[in-house]
């Protein structure tokens, strides 16, 4: 039934991001949903001046973490990249699978997409990825947590943003 993909998106709300758990010990920190929100957000506006396909940008960022609904938000090195990969296609495909034909081609070609980083729009998503992260733990920092228990997802998306003007948002956001 199509609802069910409604209450996978919604189960996003409960499920938090793992990683300020994890390195921040925060209780309640930002939810998936949050997350994709503030991406989305980020994608529009992105999508707009830079002139992508602002369509496949939004669609991408809404659907690249819909997985986590089912199996949970994995930090890097806590489960293998392939085993991780393997749970949330899988988890992906099961969600979708109710779906008419056409759009559950469409919503798997766009996961693929994404999964293989290949496309401009995958790479921007990724590196969208990256920049509200970073947000986010500016944030987290003017909220007074460690910056140096921050300093790792800086460097992260220091390292993995290579759009110029994403570049330039990432300076501008940790130099504020």
């Amino acid at each position: 039934m199509i609802e069910d993909i409604f209450k996978s998106a919604a189960n996003l709300k409960k499920i938090h991001r793992q990683g300020w758990i994890d390195k921040l010990s925060i209780d309640k920190p930002e939810s998936v949903a949050d997350h994709s929100y503030s991406m989305a957000m980020m994608g529009m506006i992105i999508s707009d001046i830079e002139n992508f396909n602002s369509e496949k940008i939004l669609k991408m960022i809404l659907l690249h973490d819909l997985a986590e609904s089912e199996v949970g938000d994995y930090t890097p090195g806590e489960i293998t990249i392939e085993k991780k990969n393997e749970l949330e296609n899988n988890a992906f495909l099961k969600i979708i699978k109710t779906l008419p034909d056409k759009i559950k081609t469409q919503y798997e070609t766009l996961w693929n997409d994404y999964q293989k980083n290949e496309s401009s729009e995958a790479k921007i998503v990724h590196q969208l990825d990256r920049l509200e992260m970073a947000l986010q733990a500016k944030i987290y920092q003017n909220d007074g947590h460690s910056e140096e228990k921050l300093k790792t997802f800086f460097e992260t998306a220091e390292n993995e943003i290579t759009h110029p003007k994403l570049k330039e948002l990432f300076r501008n956001i940790v130099n504020e």
